[in-house]
């Protein structure tokens, strides 16, 4: 090759570099040939990324609540009344992440309480909500709850030996429990209906007895998140969240009953022990009491 051939070469060579430099944004196939490659990885990333972005949306859309008629409603949390306007055919788990906002509860804390319990598949509109009726909600708040359970992990070893030990035998033939079974079935039992669940009655749940043979009387506060065990004596004004676990068993021989314990503590020594609670209560009571978390 001759030296005006080389000169020629060396010029387009150059000529052909300083093009795809000042044309970084529209390399073509030329660039790329000559190691521009390097320049469209970023752009590779971005659409790598892209599809990312693009499936978040529709998590978000089924979360929208239904469209159409609303009721506007009365909620009552911890002493507070709000008013609420929400979509009838909205559900209790929806109505609950709104709420969450207002009342600073997380939703998994949460109790709506409407005729007793409500589920949260439910909707306002299955559930009778009519303009200007009273919602109740109960539950502690996220920092309430950890400042209640944090000795309970400490505390979590000692306890499991006890429970092992508790289970051998069934509560009704347990001799502590034994000694108030003789005495039989209190005078003013309230009727007890056997493979039943029913949501707890407006009014107060008695007829029943503690260790101590005396009448107990439960009524729950769902305004204030307490349970109230009142005896002749006194009553005891328990927050729900205080209570750890609630045990339950029929009574052998006497079904449409149970022996319920509220553990008021972080040992099982702390059960409130209470008999002849009518069998189509219990559920309803655990899941007032603890929830459905």
């Amino acid at each position: 090759m001759s030296n005006e051939e080389k000169e020629v070469t060396s010029s387009d060579e150059k000529s052909n570099s300083k093009e795809c430099e000042s044309s970084k944004t529209h390399a073509d196939s030329s660039c790329e040939a000559d190691g521009a490659t390097s320049n469209s990885r970023p752009q590779s990333l971005e659409e790598a990324v892209q599809p990312d972005t693009n499936e978040i949306k529709p998590d978000t859309q089924s979360e929208a609540l239904p469209s159409g008629e609303a009721v506007s409603f009365k909620l009552v949390y911890n002493k507070t009344k709000y008013d609420i306007e929400f979509p009838l055919d909205g559900t209790i788990k929806q109505l609950k992440e709104h709420l969450s906002s207002i009342i600073n509860v997380l939703p998994a804390m949460q109790k709506v309480m409407i005729k007793g319990l409500a589920k949260d598949e439910k909707t306002l509109r299955e559930l009778g909500v009519t303009r200007g009726a009273k919602v109740m909600v109960v539950g502690s708040k996220l920092d309430d709850v950890v400042s209640v359970n944090t000795p309970k992990s400490d505390s979590s070893s000692s306890e499991k030996p006890s429970t092992t030990t508790t289970t051998k035998e069934p509560l009704s033939k347990q001799k502590l429990h034994r000694k108030i079974l003789d005495k039989g079935l209190p005078d003013d039992v309230m009727p007890g209906i056997k493979n039943s669940k029913d949501v707890l009655p407006s009014y107060p749940l008695s007829g029943m007895v503690n260790k101590h043979g005396g009448k107990v009387r439960l009524t729950f506060k769902l305004e204030l998140d307490q349970i109230w065990i009142g005896t002749k004596e006194r009553t005891e004004k328990i927050n729900m969240n205080h209570i750890r676990q609630v045990v339950s068993e029929a009574i052998e021989g006497h079904e449409q009953y149970h022996i319920m314990g509220l553990q008021l503590g972080p040992t099982e020594a702390s059960r409130y022990w209470i008999y002849w609670v009518p069998a189509q209560y219990v559920d309803a009571i655990r899941e007032t009491v603890l929830g459905k978390w």
